[in-house]
């Protein structure tokens, strides 16, 4: 594939023989934006641990200090007394059977869903349709929970949800190009920071193997992971 214009002016830009800090990145990263939109600002990680291990199985939750920038749609499955406090939340869409009826007909028009434990009998049979696009409820990222109403504040507030990949790379969006630099640091820094505590303890040899910072459409950009374990 052939490199526009402007995507061989930012690849010029970054040398690929460096690994940068952080805070450089994080100014690099908005001079090599070459989209004429808003780009997401998202960072690769990848992991020394081996996936197929359930005891290496590395998920979880954080709350980004800058939010992500983009406002997700929170779809809320829960029983009818549940549902008021979802809406005075900002939920998007709350109810239950007809939101299974349209997501078992392909509707995945949501970026989270969240659960009250009560219904999620009748959610397991969706697996199959929301297990590949990380859409499942799972109390391990505070999706299943009896109050709704505090987990869609912190959704919509720029909690995100990460977990690592087959290839053993967790992929999380941090923020925005028109994001200041300072911030997209600083929103990097608190995902780095929950993936390092949640090293497993049976995983052995490096941990951070490479990190990598990156725009839509825009080259990568390699992140010095000695100073990140610091």
């Amino acid at each position: 594939m052939s490199l526009t214009k402007k995507r061989k002016v930012a690849a010029a830009k970054v040398d690929k023989t460096k690994a940068y800090s952080l805070k450089e990145a994080s100014t690099l990263v908005k001079e090599i934006n070459c989209t004429k939109f808003d780009s997401s600002v998202d960072l690769h990680i990848r992991l020394g641990v081996d996936p197929k291990k359930a005891d290496q199985q590395v998920r979880g939750t954080v709350s980004l200090p800058h939010g992500t920038g983009k406002t997700k749609k929170v779809l809320v499955l829960c029983t009818p007394d549940k549902e008021a406090s979802a809406k005075e939340a900002g939920a998007d869409f709350v109810g239950l059977d007809e939101f299974i009826t349209k997501i078992e007909g392909g509707w995945t028009d949501i970026d989270v869903i969240i659960a009250t434990p009560a219904v999620m009998p009748k959610i397991g049979k969706l697996g199959k349709v929301l297990g590949p696009r990380n859409l499942m409820p799972n109390p391990k990222t505070g999706t299943v929970t009896n109050d709704v109403a505090a987990a869609v504040n912190e959704v919509k507030g720029g909690k995100i949800a990460f977990k690592v990949d087959k290839a053993g790379i967790v992929h999380a969006s941090i923020g925005r190009v028109s994001f200041a630099p300072e911030k997209i640091a600083e929103n990097s820094a608190e995902l780095i920071n929950a993936i390092i505590k949640l090293k497993p303890s049976s995983a052995k040899g490096i941990y951070l193997k490479g990190v990598s910072m990156a725009s839509s459409m825009s080259p990568g950009i390699a992140l010095d992971t000695k100073s990140l374990m610091n």
